[in-house]
């Protein structure tokens, strides 16, 4: 699985509008929605916020992802957005958040969620592909470092 294979340029956000955790969530579930991805953005809402309430998904590094299962979406899907400036979102690490990545799937989808978290954590746990995204100026940009760093080297 290639992220970029299930995240679509319009469903990237650079920089966020929100300026708090649950707002940063809803601002991207409504990118799937109106994308659309999700055919009910207040069920995904609701199925991904009780999500954080129950551990917060900010994983250490400036990073979050925020997810849940849904019949709301037929397929996976992520959105991903960067807040104008750092949000704090109780991570592992006490640190601020710099890139939200939502992932939203269907109930029966679990083996594409667990992998589709995994992918996104390998490819955030290099230290120079997350510089390197916490750095980007435009949606565009992201998505074309996304692109960049699953497009195998020729070399």
């Amino acid at each position: 699985m290639k992220i970029t294979d299930i995240l679509s340029p319009n469903a990237i956000k650079v920089p966020l509008d929100a300026l708090e955790k649950k707002e940063a969530i809803y601002e991207l579930v409504d990118l799937l929605t109106e994308s659309g991805v999700i055919s009910n953005s207040q069920i995904l809402k609701q199925v991904v916020w009780e999500r954080e309430q129950q551990r917060s998904t900010g994983i250490g590094e400036g990073l979050a992802i925020p997810h849940g299962k849904t019949n709301c979406t037929k397929h996976i899907a992520i959105a991903i957005g960067i807040p104008s400036e750092p949000i704090e979102y109780d991570a592992v690490d006490g640190k601020p958040v710099k890139l939200i990545v939502l992932l939203a799937s269907p109930p029966d989808k679990t083996a594409d969620h667990i992998q589709a978290l995994g992918k996104i954590s390998r490819l955030m746990g290099n230290d120079s592909f997350r510089r390197s995204a916490y750095e980007v100026e435009s949606a565009q940009q992201l998505y074309e470092l996304f692109c960049q760093a699953e497009t195998p080297s020729t070399a």
